[in-house]
């Protein structure tokens, strides 16, 4: 399993917020102006796919209080 890195995910968001990737991108040439707009357009998708992941393991939780399973077995569509 990955490591869950936090300093990284810090150290960008405050590169982002700064303005300096934007100053980057201005000066950099073409080939390194698709990179970062290619390593953006990544940090977009997992931006998605962490949302969903969110949603999914915050309502899998809630189902379970929500709907206990009697006798320890759960219930299956169709029975």
């Amino acid at each position: 399993m990955p490591a869950l890195n936090s300093k990284y995910i810090e150290e960008l968001k405050d590169y982002l917020k700064s303005g300096e990737l934007e100053e980057d991108f201005k000066w950099s040439v073409e080939e390194r102006r698709e990179e970062i707009l290619g390593f953006l357009e990544l940090l977009m998708d997992l931006g998605e796919l962490a949302d969903e992941t969110a949603t999914k393991i915050i309502f899998k939780g809630q189902l379970g209080m929500l709907m206990p399973q009697k006798d320890g077995q759960g219930s299956k569509e169709g029975e």
